[in-house]
């Protein structure tokens, strides 16, 4: 398995490095979230103007909060530079509770709201198809014209991931 590496080389950086650093992960909260959820608000509504049914909620994919290993008052802090904000609880809390389980549920459900627009449009594999699973359909746009179903391969016909009838869809 690749491993980015950052833990053996955060010990080596300057302490100014680190301070310049931290607040850096929160400018996409300025500069990408407000975009990704117009994104988001525009693809839904897209995809249930087309006929989408039981398409997941952002709130399906952020983690619950009793599954949370430390409550508050038991999250950990770590002993540093009081100019480190890494010093404090409220730090601790509000990237692990808030920040982090928030931002990566955003986009994870940007993913999936776009993976679910790909299997509607373009049934079509390719070597990176296979991860779209998690946001599979019941039939794609070809599949609901069935003259159109022979202009396409059998492979595309035939994926369990937009086309939950497989078996109904068989080269003719």
């Amino acid at each position: 398995m690749d491993r980015v590496k950052i833990g053996c080389n955060y010990v080596r950086q300057p302490f100014w490095k680190i301070i310049v650093g931290v607040p850096l992960i929160y400018l996409p909260i300025l500069t990408t979230v407000p975009f990704v959820i117009a994104g988001v608000f525009l693809v839904k509504l897209h995809l249930i103007y087309v006929g989408g049914m039981e398409i997941k909620s952002y709130w399906d994919f952020v983690p619950a909060w009793i599954s949370h290993r430390y409550g508050n008052n038991a999250q950990p802090a770590i002993n540093i530079s009081r100019y480190h904000p890494a010093r404090y609880r409220f730090f601790w809390v509000f990237n692990c509770k808030l920040y982090c389980p928030l931002s990566v549920a955003l986009f994870r459900y940007a993913s999936y709201l776009v993976k679910i627009v790909e299997n509607w449009w373009c049934p079509f594999a390719h070597d990176q198809k296979k991860t779209y699973a998690e946001s599979a359909i019941d039939e794609s746009f070809w599949h609901v014209d069935h003259e159109e179903l022979t202009k396409l391969h059998p492979d595309d016909r035939q994926n369990p991931i937009w086309n939950e009838k497989v078996e109904k869809y068989c080269p003719r």
